[in-house]
């Protein structure tokens, strides 16, 4: 086969693999399931596609379309050809306005598409909690809703028209036909004319059309994905009088990429809503009264009605990203209904929400009824929407597992539907979390299991076939969204009873005679225990780490990833997770995929280092240690504390490379080369001499590298401590800030990049404090360890990091905190400082951290605290554009440097929407990272900063990030103190 499948890759315009790395990558989704495929392509043209359909035939095997890969029922998990559409079938084809209606390729990204639809007054409806990333062949596939689905429903009410390939590689087109024509189409030749005729036959038949209404979902459940979509198609014109012309578009519509393969979408848009939205965050005591209460807020028309329970509200508590979410939150409710209006002013909000409260008041439910608009509703729906990948993020092995989250009633059915939930649940001894969209009577149930367990196993099947039992009773749909995929599939017999499932069956063989298409999804589909991706009792080693892994091991932590694709969102959504991804579209670079390989190796490998594997160090590779996956991840997935001590063991087994020590060692080089300072810099920028360091050390050579200052701080500081002292013997008075009686003392960390190469700033900053009025010292401390942590050498990094925990604890407090300049440096003491201080290190660590800033930190909280005036800087104008450190961003975010930056009365600022800026410490310098750094460079920071006007200051906290952009656009960026030193009057 391999000899076969080479012979494809040399024909295919596009990509395609067949190594087990790529395999790997692809084996899963965001569902409990683990296959193997047999390849991966990413098909550039139409004719990839049917090259493709022509190999599966001949080669009996299959095709499985895939966008972002975030199924939850295991929708593209299968042993045939993953079909990647996500990198090349991007394309928006076409906008008519008046008509309203847009054409896409299936790879165009939900949110992509409505930031073109937007400047022309239109949008698409639909909006799944994954829609940064969510592609809209997916949406079709999986016909997905979203929280605002009681006014827009699902994919299919939009969906016009599609262009696919058929199982034989016949292209056509399914689009509304009326009667005359649908019967012209039965009377054609072809596949296409076999599947109108069949179906024709089908829904023709009394009997079947009786079965049909009898057993299918109530038609008052509006979101309903219970197999093939035929009781949709039975209400069309040809088979029910009076009723929309047929469109096979409703069939395709949820049908799993099981029928067609899809190469163009035509979908309705409509009018932007009313730009006034209002947010009424009812709280109450219990779910039971949420649901009662949602019954009432559907009767004001709301856009959305989404449930939020204590669960979820629980694991935000300690989200980095979402604990400023839950601003709005009073007490400790257990459940939290979101109701949402759209009007045109919003009078008629509040007049509308008083009249809600009053009502829900007068029946003894709710508590709190906070109203809120503009960007604070932005904060709410993040929050909701976080709630999947926060579930990943309990401790243990312990999961809130996605094994019925996905039913759906009648909405007024929905109270005593949840409260028999219950009922059973509590019968297993199981309790569950519930979110999300009891406007549209489906709440997501996912009950906590331990899927490594042969319990667990036993619990994941038991309770699929109870609820199968209880939806069924209130004649609801098994999948309301999410589809039926592996999951679901073994239970639409029972949902439909054995002659509709016959009927679907039917469906299939006439649309795909050799089951070529995402075959055992929806029918025939195996047991939906098996293939899962945990062995019920399957034993791994206890790994010890460097690292403090906390609560958990470091397995556990690469299994928080649940696959939600979180970190597949492009630089148009913003943020900074995932860079390299960003840069190439490519899956291996996600945060998910690094995830992935760690959990195949750490779980499954025979070596006695279980690191030690060439597959997990190629996909790691392109990792910048950008941390913004430690906050931007819903499941604080830290790849960069990962890839780290994977770096530390693989070393172990294969020794460390030259140019990794030589990083490393950055401190010590440093120290040589200020000894002569004027011949290192010779040396690093004659073009000649500097070309051929760079190439025997691995450098990039047309990367400029960092130079060294004509003295260091700390040398600076000594002899400026000594001119001090002997001012003061002498009797000169110091200049001190009027605000403070006597100079307040913090400790600055003289960082080793600050040391060495950015003297300058360091001076301004010691400078800008005294000025302020505040006493600068700088204690007796080592380097900060990030060039030790960054290249995987974290032995090293724990001895420096408890080398300073134990020489800077004693002195810094709260009345005497310690402020750096540089953020990877300095934050090393909020993050990495606690992960590796010793169990006698670990309470003093924490302390330390607590207590240490950045200085951009340092001065907004002075700000605050009124010790530091307008007054006391400049009223002239000026306009900068900021771009965060990406480390910055993880942990404490811009605000701070925002608030500086802005104090001078007439300084604007304005964030460049920049997520990393590609160089990410030493990433940028390597000889095979450098293009790719470049690139991720030119997404959004360059152009901003090349199109900003030359009096506009360009603001960069980050020693790397200056650099990035000195190399980039040939402008100079500042530190934030430097623009506070000039400020100052």
């Amino acid at each position: 086969m391999n000899e076969r499948l080479q012979q494809l890759a040399q024909q295919l315009e596009g990509e395609f693999y067949f190594d087990k790395t790529i395999r790997t990558l692809y084996a899963t989704d965001a569902s409990a399931y683990r296959e193997l495929p047999l390849a991966v392509a990413l098909p550039k043209s139409k004719d990839d596609i049917k090259k493709l359909i022509a190999f599966a035939h001949t080669n009996k095997t299959s095709l499985i379309p895939r966008t972002a890969g975030t199924s939850l029922a295991g929708q593209v998990v299968g042993n045939g050809i993953i079909v990647d559409v996500s990198k090349y079938f991007t394309n928006i084809i076409e906008l008519n306005k008046e008509q309203k209606w847009v054409r896409v390729q299936p790879g165009v990204i939900r949110d992509e598409l409505n930031m073109f639809l937007k400047p022309h007054g239109l949008f698409f409806g639909p909006e799944t909690s994954t829609a940064n990333r969510a592609m809209i062949g997916g949406m079709v596939g999986n016909n997905s809703c979203g929280s605002n689905s009681v006014l827009y429903r699902s994919t299919r009410e939009h969906l016009l028209e599609v262009d696919c390939l058929l199982s034989d590689g016949t292209e056509t087109s399914f689009k509304a036909l009326n009667i005359d024509e649908f019967h012209s189409k039965c009377e054609g030749e072809g596949l296409e004319a076999t599947i109108y005729r069949s179906l024709r036959s089908m829904l023709s038949n009394y009997d079947n059309q009786v079965e049909i209404r009898k057993e299918f979902p109530k038609k008052t459940v509006e979101r309903r994905n219970t197999g093939y979509a035929i009781d949709l198609l039975l209400e069309t014109a040809p088979f029910t009088a009076g009723e929309i012309d047929f469109n096979f578009c409703k069939l395709i519509a949820g049908s799993e990429g099981t029928l067609a393969f899809i190469t163009e979408i035509k979908l309705n848009v409509i009018p932007l809503p009313p730009k006034e939205v209002g947010l009424l965050c009812v709280h109450f005591n219990s779910i039971d009264e949420s649901l009662k209460a949602n019954l009432i807020g559907l009767k004001y028309n709301p856009g959305a009605s989404e449930l939020i329970d204590h669960y979820i509200l629980e694991c935000t508590k300690e989200n980095k990203e979402q604990i400023k979410n839950r601003f709005f939150v009073q007490g400790d409710p257990g459940a939290i209904l979101v109701i949402e209006f759209a009007r045109e002013t919003r009078e008629e909000i509040v007049a509308l929400c008083k009249q809600v409260e009053e009502e829900m008041r007068a029946a003894g439910l709710g508590y709190h009824f906070p109203l809120l608009f503009g960007d604070d509703t932005k904060k709410i729906w993040t929050l909701r929407k976080a709630g999947l990948g926060l579930l990943s993020n309990l401790p243990g092995d312990e999961k809130a597992v996605p094994v019925i989250e996905d039913t759906a009633v009648d909405v007024n059915d929905l109270p005593d539907f949840i409260r028999d939930f219950n009922e059973i649940l509590k019968q297993h001894n199981l309790y569950s979390v519930h979110y999300a969209h009891a406007g549209s009577g489906e709440i997501h149930l996912r009950p906590i299991i331990n899927l490594k367990t042969e319990e667990g196993n036993r619990l994941f099947r038991v309770i699929a076939e109870e609820i199968a039992t209880l939806v069924n009773k209130y004649k609801g749909s098994l999948s309301g969204e999410h589809g039926d995929g592996r999951l679901r599939g073994e239970f639409i017999k029972q949902m439909v009873g054995e002659k509709n499932y016959q009927l679907l069956k039917e469906v299939k063989k006439t649309w795909d005679p050799e089951n070529i298409f995402n075959p055992n999804k929806i029918v025939d589909t195996p047991p939906m225990d098996t293939m899962l991706r945990y062995v019920p009792g399957q034993q791994t080693p206890e790994f010890k780490t460097v690292f403090r892994f906390h609560n958990q091991d470091i397995l556990q932590h690469a299994e928080q990833c649940n696959g939600s694709g979180d970190c597949r969102k492009t630089h148009l959504s913003g943020g900074t997770m995932c860079p390299s991804f960003m840069a190439t579209r490519n899956e291996k670079e996600t945060t998910r995929a690094r995830a992935n390989i760690l959990r195949e190796f750490l779980t499954n490998s025979t070596k006695a280092n279980r690191f030690d594997h060439k597959e997990i160090y190629e996909v790691m590779d392109l990792c910048l240690s950008c941390k913004g996956c430690k906050s931007e991840c819903p499941s604080n997935v830290d790849m960069a504390k990962l890839k780290a001590e994977f770096m530390q063991h693989y070393y172990d087994a294969n020794g460390v490379p030259l140019r990794s020590k030589l990083i490393a060692n950055f401190t010590n080089s440093s120290k040589l080369g200020s000894i002569a300072p004027s011949l290192y810099n010779f040396v690093m920028t004659n073009r000649a001499i500097s070309s051929l360091v760079k190439k025997a050390s691995g450098f990039a050579t047309k990367r400029s590298m960092p130079t060294m200052h004509s003295t260091t701080l700390s040398k600076w500081f000594k002899v400026e401590s000594k001119k001090r002292l002997k001012a003061k013997a002498v009797g000169q008075k110091e200049e001190t800030c009027s605000l403070h009686p006597k100079p307040s003392t913090v400790y600055l960390f003289c960082d080793e990049f600050t040391n060495y190469n950015d003297t300058t700033i360091g001076i301004k900053a010691i400078e800008l404090l005294n000025k302020l009025g505040y006493e600068v010292v700088i204690p007796e401390h080592i380097e900060s360890g990030r060039s030790w942590l960054s290249k995987g050498l974290i032995r090293k990094g724990k001895e420096i990091a408890n080398k300073n925990i134990e020489l800077l604890h004693p002195i810094v407090t709260t009345d005497t905190p310690l402020i750096g300049i540089e953020p990877s440096a300095i934050l090393t003491f909020r993050d990495e400082y606690v992960d590796l201080a010793t169990d006698g290190n670990f309470e003093k660590a924490k302390q330390l951290a607590a207590n240490t800033y950045m200085i951009d930190e340092f001065i907004a909280n002075e700000i605050d605290k009124g010790n530091i005036s307008k007054e006391q800087f400049t009223s002239a104008e000026k306009k900068i554009k900021l771009h965060g450190h990406c480390q910055q961003k993880a942990l404490v975010g811009t605000a701070a440097t925002v608030k500086i930056l802005s104090f001078p009365e007439n300084y604007k600022v304005e964030t460049i929407p920049s997520g990393c800026c590609g160089m990410a410490g030493s990433f940028g310098y390597e000889e095979e990272h450098y293009e790719l750094s470049m690139k991720i460079g030119e997404m959004v920071l360059f152009p901003a900063v090349r199109n900003a006007a030359d009096d506009v200051i360009i603001a960069a906290p980050g020693t790397s990030c200056r650099h990035q952009v000195k190399d980039g656009t040939g402008k100079k960026a500042l530190h934030p103190v430097e623009v506070l030193w000039e400020a100052l009057k």
